[in-house]
């Protein structure tokens, strides 16, 4: 798939989609970026930074969402024209489409709201690359379905992205298997390695989180054979406003996506896809 201006497949080298979980401050937004276009370009990955004007999806009522919408919109597009990055935000129910799009490169479905029929065809039909997240509560393949409705719109730049499956009280779990069985939806599939370490609602008013198990899960899922990875990265995870306990530390960054290039290297050289073996 011809992905803004690079392509994005199993056939290519893995793309990144990073930043912050939420616009906290105009400092912090091109202060990331800024860093993150710089590992990504010392190491030749291609790069989308990602972070929300709004997170409507928080455990309480109270938790931090974001500086508003027009404050948050116009954060990233100054980190768009400025640092001159692709941006990508998440989208809800309620939010005003037409003038998210018209500052963001990509959108992003919640997990959510994977089944809203309306939404998801609404997102789309923006005609913008999306990103639709898998439900927690889904089977990999049931994302066929999910992508008929989206492709429906005429949209074409679809991606599909795992952040685990719910597994018992406040745990997810990624099943490995499943990033090889959503490639039937014909679509770059994308790990969202932070998300998928989250405990939903894990400290009662808020998610808790095993950042530590995060290079842990971005390696394995790259040695599966993944077209992008997703991650949310903080400067200082401890004293994010959203989603800090299982966000990757921001200096850790170019280790790790050192090590997953070269990952993703060796087994996107080799002949060991499940296609070939069932040949």
């Amino acid at each position: 798939m011809n992905l803004l201006d690079f392509q994005a497949g199993i056939d290519h080298p893995f793309f990144l989609i990073a930043g912050p979980c939420v616009v906290e401050s105009e400092s912090l937004a091109m202060e990331s970026a800024s860093y993150l276009k710089k590992v990504c370009s010392e190491l030749n990955i291609n790069f989308i930074y990602k972070s929300s004007y709004d997170k409507a999806n928080r455990t309480s009522a109270d938790s931090f969402r974001g500086l508003g919408i027009e404050e948050g919109l116009r954060i990233l597009e100054k980190v768009k024209s400025e640092v001159e990055v692709s941006v990508l935000t998440d989208v809800h129910e309620d939010s005003p489409l037409d003038e998210v799009s018209s500052v963001v490169d990509v959108l992003q479905t919640p997990a959510f709201l994977v089944r809203q029929t309306n939404f998801i065809q609404n997102v789309c039909s923006q005609g913008l690359p999306v990103n639709i997240k898998k439900g927690q509560f889904q089977a990999p393949w049931d994302m066929v379905n999910v992508v008929e409705k989206a492709k429906a719109t005429g949209n074409q730049q679809i991606m599909v992205c795992d952040r685990g499956t719910s597994f018992g009280y406040n745990t997810l779990v990624s099943d490995m298997r499943g990033l090889s069985s959503m490639r039937s939806t014909n679509c770059p599939i994308v790990f969202d390695a932070t998300h998928s370490v989250q405990q939903p609602g894990g400290e009662g008013a808020s998610s808790g989180g095993q950042r530590e198990m995060v290079p842990v899960l971005a390696r394995a899922a790259v040695a599966v054979g993944v077209s992008g990875v997703f991650m949310e990265t903080h400067p200082n995870p401890k004293l994010a406003k959203s989603d800090g306990l299982n966000s990757m530390p921001m200096n850790l960054m170019f280790t790790l996506l050192e090590t997953l290039k070269k990952i993703d290297e060796v087994t996107k050289n080799n002949d060991l896809l499940e296609d070939s073996i069932n040949d």
